[in-house]
This record gives C-alpha cells, sequence and structure tokens, in this order.
C-alpha cells in the first residue's frame, strides 16, 4: 500500500489557484457551473439532508464532541414588564461545530505541521481558532451540482458494514448502473447506508468504525476534479483504514493537499428513495456553512432540489 503522504504529494494543489487561496477545489464550481446546475431543478422537489440537531444524537463525548444542548432564555410565561400583552420565547444551542451534519474545513486535518497550501498549523489559535484556510473562506456558497452514488444500493444491502472499503472502480461501476457521471465542480454525494444503520439500530456505537472510501479514491477524485464530499457516515474514509496507511489517510490527503472540504453525517435516505423512484441521480446542491469566523468546521442544513 502506498504511503498517503506520497499519494498526497503527486496529487497536491498547492499553488494551483495561488499562493494565498483558501477555498482549494471549491475554485471548480465557478458561475457558469452554478447556472448549469440550477438548471437540474425541474420538479421543485426539496429533500433536507441534515440530521436533527438535537439531544438525540451520534456523539459520545469522544474528542470533547457532545451532542447539542438546547435549552430556552426567555420563556413566554416571564414577566419581562412588556406592555400590550405580548408573549417571547428566545432560546440558545450549545454544540461543537462538527457535532452533527457538518463540514470540515481547510484546517480541520494537516500532517507534517502544515495545513493545505502551506499554511502553518500553528495558525490555528486558541482565542480566534483558524487565521488562515477557516470555513469562513468556503462562502459564498457551498452551491452546485451535487451526484449521489448510492454504493449500499448498487450491492442490494441496506448498509455496508464497518470496515469496508469502496474503491474507484465500485464507484465506477456505481454511477455506470445509475447512467449518470461525475465532472469538474461536482459534488460526491457518497450513500453507505450508515445513516440507515442509525435509524434502524440507533447511535450505539455507530462511530466505532464506518465504511467508506479507500485511499486509491483520492487519485479518481483528484483526475475528475471534483469540489467536495459529502457522505451519510461520519468519517467519508473507510474507518477502521487498511492496515498500514495510518489514521485518517484520506482525510489527509484531501483536505491537506487537495484542499478539499469534507461534508459528513448527511441523511440521504429519503432523496436516494427519490433518486431510485425516478432514475434521476443529479440535483441542485446548496450546502452552505455558517459564517463562523475562524471556525474549523460548521453545521449545516444541505438541501438537494431536483
Amino acid at each position: 500500500m502506498e504511503d498517503f503522504k506520497v499519494v498526497g504529494g503527486r496529487l497536491s494543489n498547492w499553488g494551483r489557484w495561488g499562493a494565498d487561496d483558501q477555498r482549494g477545489t471549491l475554485n471548480f464550481i465557478t458561475p457558469e457551473r452554478i447556472a448549469t446546475a440550477a438548471r437540474l431543478v425541474r420538479t421543485g422537489k426539496t429533500f433536507e439532508l441534515s440530521i436533527p440537531l438535537g439531544a438525540d444524537g451520534p456523539q459520545s463525548g469522544l474528542g470533547g464532541r457532545i451532542n447539542p444542548v438546547h435549552f430556552m432564555t426567555v420563556m413566554p410565561t416571564d414577566d419581562l414588564h412588556l406592555s400590550g400583552g405580548i408573549n417571547i420565547s428566545d432560546d440558545f444551542i450549545s454544540m461543537p461545530l462538527q457535532g452533527a451534519t457538518q463540514w470540515d474545513s481547510l484546517a480541520h486535518v494537516g500532517y507534517d505541521d502544515l495545513f493545505y497550501n502551506n499554511v502553518p498549523v500553528r495558525s490555528v489559535m486558541a482565542l480566534g481558532g483558524a487565521s488562515r484556510n477557516a470555513i469562513d473562506n468556503a462562502l459564498p456558497g457551498i452551491v452546485g451540482r451535487g451526484v449521489l452514488v448510492d454504493i449500499a444500493r448498487a450491492r442490494g444491502v441496506e448498509w455496508l458494514q464497518a470496515g469496508e472499503s469502496i474503491e474507484p472502480d465500485e464507484l465506477d461501476s456505481a454511477l455506470a448502473a445509475q447512467g449518470v457521471s461525475v465532472g469538474s465542480g461536482d459534488i460526491v454525494v457518497l450513500r453507505t447506508g450508515w445513516r440507515r444503520k442509525a435509524l434502524v439500530e440507533g447511535w450505539e456505537n455507530w462511530l466505532a468504525g464506518n465504511p467508506g472510501l479507500g485511499l486509491a479514491c483520492a487519485p479518481w477524485l483528484h483526475d475528475k476534479e471534483v469540489a467536495a464530499v459529502v457522505s451519510d457516515n461520519w468519517g467519508i474514509e473507510v474507518s477502521p483504514a487498511a492496515e498500514g496507511t495510518g489514521i485518517l489517510p484520506l482525510h489527509c490527503v484531501l483536505i491537506r493537499d487537495l484542499g478539499m472540504m469534507l461534508g459528513e453525517i448527511l441523511d440521504l435516505e429519503e432523496l436516494a428513495a427519490d433518486c431510485a423512484a425516478d432514475g434521476v441521480w443529479d440535483f441542485f446542491l446548496s450546502a452552505a456553512p455558517l459564517r463562523v469566523v475562524g471556525g474549523v468546521g460548521s453545521p449545516v442544513s444541505p438541501l438537494a432540489i431536483k
């Protein structure tokens, strides 16, 4: 198995869009491609792709990630001494930026003390967060053509098993069977069925591993000039990773070397069922992160519109 650092060095996009670039492969999403993607909206069918943002979520506290905590700060029965009999309620949410359906920014994962485009990891500070490659650099966006690749359906299973790897030839086979292709500026939407597993069996042990892309998919994504990858699992890539490839090797190559943002923990069940029913596997995808200055990730409520 080739070392992920060798793979990353060969596929590196550093400097491709200039020494100061902080958007990476989102640069493939041009105004022309957005306009083309907008023409995919034909019926107005809209699919919410996020999981519920609440206490009943997948997080276990590992690495400080907990499920969102929601509480009221003003109750409509509070006496605020407002005239006219007005009642007001207000609330608050406390959560990790990567605690539910979320984007990884280009300051989320690096190696050898560097992030995307030769940015030192010390650019992430305790006060202020990321001074380079932060999540707000993804704005405006992220919008464009999404292409669902339904590997679970292609295999004829409800969900793949943890540790099962998806390789480039399987991506090609699934796309061919669906009659759709992936090209420059597209957002790959990968369905492994891992969200389906949570709906059927609950979140227990859901984070212990997951099926996902193998390291060999990095050249595939690079060559097709994919803008971003999102998935229904928690890590995009297969976990545990193949022996000898390190920890999160695909994260390292995609985020750090290609400059590709990753979207995780999407709910693709309703969308996948509709795509299978009408045979239309591409759609307009809108998935803008929050404008968190210095953030290394962000919650997101993606919308697929057909």
